[in-house]
């Protein structure tokens, strides 16, 4: 594989294209600066303006958000994984039915496994415009997005109404549901009331993982993060590996299918028969299936990375091995 070839599955941060329209709170005051990224695969957009980067199934979504202080993702949830790891910043990410069951803080390089069937929202809460990198499970991501109930409200009295479709339209650009699509009914106070509200405490043992921790635990050989026997144990149809310079080798493996490389500290050169390339923070790079590649610091100084591939478990709600 040529290093053109291979440079064209590698999405650098200052290539990002952002979406301002991407969801239905894209003009509730409060969320209306925040910017989404869908890097591989669909994402769980509703706009038609979203760009998507690299179109090739992975068993998985890559996305992110950038947001500047202080704004914040409404309240939503997704039926399959959604995991998040903070490239920038520092992020509250809050849940349950009114945001109000538990909360978390996060910053650089710690990583989310947020559960599913719970309402989640996340702001930024640092001085300075912050990104969060989103792993999505499946290759549709699972269908879309379910918001809670005020958030579908709050939009429509700033004009943007969701279709049954999944689709976005803006009544402030004189767009209206053609025939045929309903509004996106929200969810019945019956549907409400089973969903869990899982405090602080249940969530953070078993679904979040601190960068600290995550770099003396892969003093010797890569961390799994998220796996069956991960740090966080799951199997949400894809694997989470973290990397550090202590744990890189130049030995090159493969996959038998894509695998992607995220660095979000230091630089790193990818080898492979074929060529190089090094990887800043923020970017993203889909390696081929069977191409035998390593990855290892490029310069002196800290540096991990996280790498993902798929599993053949289907893409669904977060397992924990109960």
């Amino acid at each position: 594989m040529t290093p053109a070839e291979m440079e064209a599955r590698i999405v650098r941060y200052g290539d990002l294209q952002p979406c301002k329209t991407a969801f239905i709170d894209a003009h509730t005051p409060g969320s209306n600066q925040k910017e989404n990224f869908t890097i591989i695969g669909g994402g769980v957009s509703e706009s038609a303006d979203q760009h998507v980067h690299i179109t090739i199934p992975h068993g998985f979504n890559i996305g992110a958000a950038g947001q500047p202080p202080r704004v914040r993702n409404s309240l939503h949830d997704h039926h399959t994984a959604e995991v998040f790891f903070v490239l920038s910043g520092k992020w509250r990410f809050f849940w349950g039915r009114w945001g109000d069951a538990g909360e978390v803080t996060l910053e650089q390089g710690d990583i989310f496994n947020i559960p599913t069937g719970i309402f989640r929202g996340f702001e930024n809460i640092g001085t300075d415009y912050g990104m969060i990198m989103a792993i999505l499970g499946g290759d549709d991501a699972g269908g879309g997005v379910m918001w809670a109930p005020q958030v579908i409200e709050d939009a429509a009295d700033h004009g943007l109404v969701l279709g049954n479709n999944g689709k976005l339209y803006d009544t402030k650009k004189g767009q209206s549901l053609p025939d045929g699509v309903g509004p996106m009914p929200v969810m019945t106070d019956e549907e409400l009331a089973k969903r869990p509200e899982p405090t602080t405490g249940d969530v953070l043992p078993n679904h979040v993982a601190r960068y600290w921790d995550m770099v003396a635990l892969s003093d010797r050989k890569p961390l799994k993060v998220i796996g069956e026997t991960g740090l966080l144990k799951d199997r949400p149809g894809f694997e989470v590996d973290f990397i550090t310079r202590r744990s890189a080798s130049e030995d090159k493996h493969s996959h038998d299918r894509p695998s992607v490389l995220m660095p979000v500290r230091g630089h790193w050169r990818v080898d492979w028969e074929g060529g190089s390339a090094t990887l800043a923070p923020g970017d993203t790079m889909s390696v081929p299936e069977n191409v035998a590649h390593s990855a290892v610091p490029s310069m002196t100084g800290e540096a991990a990375l996280y790498h993902i591939v798929g599993t053949d478990d289907p893409a669904g709600r977060t397992w924990t091995g109960a």
